[in-house]
């Protein structure tokens, strides 16, 4: 009787707005296949360990991120994507604001680096392809979904709600309409503060209403 082998890993995407860009984060790998390649931070899941809890391990270890909120994005068949072998990977995707992704450097992280989505260096082994399978899975979620909430700061402007929404859907959006829309999903309340520009008149400060994955009754 032929018995098969197969081993387990995960991968992780991170990402964040950086300057009106959107960016995932890399490591630059340690070891064969792929030594000092870019890669989104991974490993092995351990016997008998969970993948989410091996996931929040790894990110920990290799790139030096903790206490960020993950969820589950796609198994990926291990048939060609790996030259060690049969390798499936069960990954994840994470949102956060740049200043909640704090960084902690250590000699077993790998050069953690925020790359943007149009400048992405070459990535080893399917990479490439799981970050793009990311990116639609944010974008379909961003039509039904409170999921932007994860990528701004706790006060923000309408202009930095509506850049936030531009930068992930890559496409200018009608600033009416937006506002319109938007409104009528009741995600958002005005506060009583004020964001002062050099150069620009105070704007009004809104935040969420609630900062909890939540599905949405209307499409946006």
């Amino acid at each position: 009787m032929l018995r098969s082998y197969q081993s387990v890993t995960t991968d992780i995407v991170i990402f964040t707005i950086e300057q009106e860009e959107l960016k995932v984060l890399l490591i630059k790998r340690a070891k064969e296949p792929f030594k000092n390649k870019w890669a989104l931070p991974g490993g092995f899941i351990l016997e008998n360990e969970e993948p989410e809890k091996a996931a929040l391990r790894v990110l920990k270890n290799k790139a030096g991120v903790s206490n960020i909120y993950m969820e589950q994005l796609y198994t990926f068949p291990g048939s060609g994507r790996d030259p060690r072998g049969n390798v499936i990977t069960i990954t994840y995707f994470a949102l956060a604001p740049t200043e909640k992704i704090k960084i902690q450097k250590s000699k077993e992280t790998q050069t953690p680096t925020f790359y943007s989505l149009k400048k992405l260096p070459q990535l080893a082994f399917d990479h490439k392809k799981i970050i793009t399978y990311a990116l639609k899975r944010l974008r379909s979620k961003l039509e039904y979904t409170n999921v932007v909430y994860s990528l701004l700061p706790q006060f923000f402007t309408f202009n930095q709600l509506q850049e936030a929404y531009e930068t992930i859907l890559d496409r200018e959006l009608d600033k009416r309409n937006f506002r319109k829309k938007f409104i009528l999903l009741n995600l958002i309340r005005s506060t009583k503060k004020v964001h002062k520009g050099i150069r620009q008149r105070p704007a009004q400060l809104y935040q969420f209403i609630s900062c909890r994955p939540t599905e949405l009754k209307k499409f946006f």
